[in-house]
């Protein structure tokens, strides 16, 4: 059993396919996003191209599970499938049902998204008061109303939301929803989460990540947990 360190977590979604994932192995990204089962979005990947991905990781780079599941059975079959031991729970869940999978698999680290409309930050209020004994961390997101898409949006949120989620909360924030080299550096200043999520801000014309967004982003992203860091000490 491992233990996630949400500390400076910077993690990348949307894996296309294994040479796309070594590519972000080589650059020091620790840890991989893998969306399936998706209401609205297509999947980058098969569940068994993923489970490839992630059988073959060694710590401290992990495969995670990004996933609309609502039931136990499935996280549970999921995490055994794709042998990954990270989940984000991505649409709306029961309270009981979070509770379950962390008492009978308290191995399996779970992250929660709080997906920001703009209109609903009491909702989030509420979901992390009911939720937060029970996960590890949580995700802040950006939903799109014209596509119905809840992230890989490109776009960003209010940062004000995400900030006072990550004062209010006792559990890691993870901040994501439109970051890009550009802007993840003001983005972590500003919002002080203990992590970031890219998707397809580091992607090039083509679709694929690209290696030198990506080593920008990380660059940027590093700069901005150290200078927090440093105004600590």
């Amino acid at each position: 059993m491992y233990k996630v360190s949400f500390d400076n977590f910077i993690q990348v979604a949307g894996i296309i396919d294994k040479t796309e994932a070594n590519l972000l192995l080589e650059c020091g990204i620790k840890y991989l996003g893998f969306p399936l089962r998706l209401p609205v979005n297509k999947e980058d990947i098969t569940e068994k191209e993923a489970g490839n991905i992630i059988t073959n990781l060694k710590p401290p780079q992990y495969g995670v599970i990004i996933s609309y599941s609502s039931s136990a059975e499935e996280i549970f079959e999921l995490c055994n499938t794709l042998k990954s031991q990270i989940i984000q729970l991505h649409g709306p869940i029961n309270r009981d049902v979070i509770k379950k999978v962390k008492s009978e698999r308290p191995d399996i680290t779970i992250i929660k998204s709080l997906v920001i409309t703009g209109e609903n930050e009491n909702s989030l209020i509420n979901i992390i008061n009911e939720l937060e004994p029970f996960v590890d961390a949580f995700i802040t997101d950006t939903y799109d109303p014209v596509t119905g898409a809840s992230g890989a949006t490109g776009k960003t949120h209010n940062w004000d939301i995400s900030k006072k989620i990550v004062k209010k909360c006792s559990k890691p924030v993870i901040l994501a929803g439109g970051l890009n080299p550009e802007n993840v550096y003001n983005a972590i200043m500003y919002v002080q989460p203990h992590g970031v999520d890219v998707h397809t801000g580091i992607e090039n014309s083509s679709g694929r990540k690209d290696g030198l967004l990506v080593n920008k982003f990380l660059e940027e992203a590093n700069r901005a947990f150290q200078e927090l860091k440093n105004e600590v000490q």
